[in-house]
């Protein structure tokens, strides 16, 4: 039998305000899952977030990736076993099913016998058709602030480095929203002022994230948070107070979460850098809402055998 694999997969923010459908955040959060070749059949054990919840069987959306990506190769093992230990927030906004899919693709690429190394290309390309767009599954693979884009050579990503003043926080509520819902409310045309202005701060915000500076003014957008404001309002209304008291506040992904590009600026010697920007951030977040406080993940997705390290890139 071919010996287990381990693929840990961070979670993610997409869209970053300006930059829909193309610019991503990889976040220090993440789904832990363990895939094993067995004699024969399926088991799927989950446990953390969606335990009690997730499908245990071949709709599995991990499972659905991972046959997905057999039959890329060309592959089908006797049996498998999953082990998912989930800490990624489901339906909110921070890339869970994004995360799904790029850990099946990889646990297959790993664990198929004859395979010395993983096609990152044949994997972003394989994750983006199922996923529908690249910008989640790209950060998700590569880490950092990601970039991504389709063309007629197929779909690319980059990863660049973020700056370390820059300190995301996801303020996640208790309601969750599909992304099928979300983008059902988004117009089929938008007016070209909007499209240019979205397109010059998109630009400035890649300025932003790698030098700390112009968060606010890079993080506004005419194109796809208001128009899905009536799903919901509540995100929408805190993002309002962020933003007025000075925060870079945006929906996160395809909502309802909002992430907040904090920066981790020192006011007070006997504070932590960022603790003072929490608080003021803190204030704002309406009860019965999460506040996370996170790091960039800069590596990724992660895949290990025993203890050795396999890249994804």
């Amino acid at each position: 039998m071919t010996a287990p694999v381990r693929v840990r997969v961070p979670a993610t923010s997409a869209n970053l305000g300006p930059a829909f459908d193309c610019a991503g955040l990889a976040l220090a959060l993440h789904d832990v899952l363990e895939f094993s070749v067995e004699p024969s059949g399926l088991a799927v054990e989950v446990g953390g977030i969606g335990a009690g919840e997730l499908p245990l069987d071949e709709s599995h959306l991990v499972v659905r990736a991972f046959r997905a990506a057999c039959d890329e190769l060309g592959w089908s093992p006797s049996g498998l076993r999953v082990v998912a230990d989930n800490g990624i927030p489901q339906g909110r906004g921070m890339g869970s099913s994004a995360a799904a899919v790029v850990a099946g693709v990889l646990g297959a690429w790993a664990l198929r016998p004859d395979v010395e190394a993983i096609d990152g290309n044949a994997v972003l390309r394989l994750t983006t058709a199922m996923e529908g767009h690249p910008d989640n599954v790209a950060a998700c693979l590569l880490g950092g602030l990601t970039l991504s884009w389709t063309g007629e050579t197929g779909v690319g990503a980059d990863s660049l480095p973020v700056h370390g003043d820059v300190m995301p926080v996801v303020l996640v509520p208790d309601a969750t929203l599909s992304t099928e819902v979300a983008r059902g409310l988004l117009p089929d045309v938008v007016p070209h002022a909007d499209a240019a202005f979205n397109a010059g701060r998109s630009a400035l915000l890649v300025h932003a994230l790698t030098s700390g500076s112009l968060l606010m003014e890079a993080t506004e957008d005419r194109l796809h948070q208001r128009q899905r404001a009536t799903a919901m309002p509540a995100s929408l209304a805190v993002i309002e107070r962020l933003r007025a008291a000075g925060h870079a506040a945006v929906v996160s992904g395809a909502g309802p979460s909002v992430l907040v590009l904090a920066r981790r600026t020192v006011r007070s010697a006997d504070q932590p850098p960022g603790a003072e920007e929490l608080r003021d951030v803190t204030a704002s977040v309406p009860e019965g809402w999460t506040v996370l406080p996170l790091d960039v993940d800069p590596t990724g997705a992660r895949v290990s055998r025993g203890t050795a390290q396999v890249s994804s890139r």
